[in-house]
């Protein structure tokens, strides 16, 4: 079902000239840098093929990485997220639920990191969600860490962000322990890679689990009651979250549909302000606390 909701998506706005895969400064001072130097593990072959932008999405993802859009030092407060567009598997709608809400997380004083992993369901992918997808997800938390000194991040403070298959990759690496690999010849590879938050925003289906370990992370939920597709996912979240005696908050709007994206498009008042409801949720669980120096 997702794959047809996506093939609906409309041009939100003109992605950028192309995408680079070594690490840059735009004009808009984002820096993108490639999850592995050499190339993802064991398709290094296949880290120079050009990736696939037009409109509103890419695709064509074989050399991952992290788009970093860092907040004005006045307003730092040292969180971080990582931020997983959706798109079905078969292509990230980069600039609508990835840029968007990097420039949103940096208005907050949260530093903001979009991740282009690979896409499991294109045509032809070599990739699955369980190996592949899961690795670029840790990889771009521990990255994160890694960084953490020369960003002003906390490494306490670093959460996931999914919208629709993005969701679902936030699945991937929410629930299971993973302090990184002590023995792991890679330095980035020995770090924690497991969010201290997530945000859901309608997650798609996949990769729920029927129950939660009581170490989950504290979670944020938001849908539209009438999507078709994430619904049900919101409604399962928050049952396991609640039988787990875990944190979390969930918003289940009337309307809105599937991927209403930041809200900007959407006629609906509910909608178009939903960022302010994470904002107050991320205020009320003191993740936008300043990093004590």
């Amino acid at each position: 079902m997702l794959h047809k909701i996506f093939n609906k998506y409309i041009a939100i706005m003109s992605v950028t000239a192309c995408f680079i895969s070594t690490t840059i400064f735009a004009q808009d001072n984002s820096q993108t840098i490639s999850l592995w130097s050499k190339g993802a593990p064991g398709f290094e072959n296949r880290r120079n093929e050009p990736e696939q932008a037009k409109d509103y999405w890419v695709k064509n993802i074989h050399n991952p990485s992290i788009t970093v859009f860092l907040p004005p030092k006045e307003k730092a407060n040292g969180a971080a997220v990582v931020i997983c567009p959706g798109g079905g598997h078969r292509e990230l709608v980069y600039n609508a639920e990835g840029k968007d809400p990097a420039i949103y997380l940096n208005s907050i004083g949260v530093a903001a990191i979009v991740l282009k992993y690979r896409l499991a369901h294109e045509e032809n992918s070599p990739y699955s969600l369980e190996k592949e997808v899961k690795q670029d997800a840790l990889r771009a938390m521990r990255l994160v860490r890694s960084n953490a000194k020369l960003w002003n991040i906390d490494t306490a403070r670093v959460g996931i962000m999914g919208f629709s298959a993005g969701g679902e990759v936030a699945a991937l690496i929410a629930y299971d322990a993973d302090n990184g690999d002590a023995k792991a010849p890679d330095p980035i590879d020995r770090l924690n890679g497991k969010p201290n938050f997530q945000i859901l925003i309608y997650p798609g289906p996949r990769e729920i689990p029927d129950t939660i370990p009581s170490n989950a992370p504290p979670a944020f939920l938001l849908v539209a009651n009438d999507d078709p597709c994430c619904s049900v996912s919101v409604l399962k979240l928050l049952q396991i979250y609640r039988a787990a005696k875990v944190p979390v908050e969930a918003h289940i709007y009337a309307q809105g549909n599937h991927a209403f994206n930041m809200g900007y498009r959407s006629k609906l008042n509910s909608i178009k302000t939903w960022p302010q409801r994470l904002t107050d949720w991320l205020n009320d669980n003191n993740f936008l606390q300043l990093k004590v120096k």
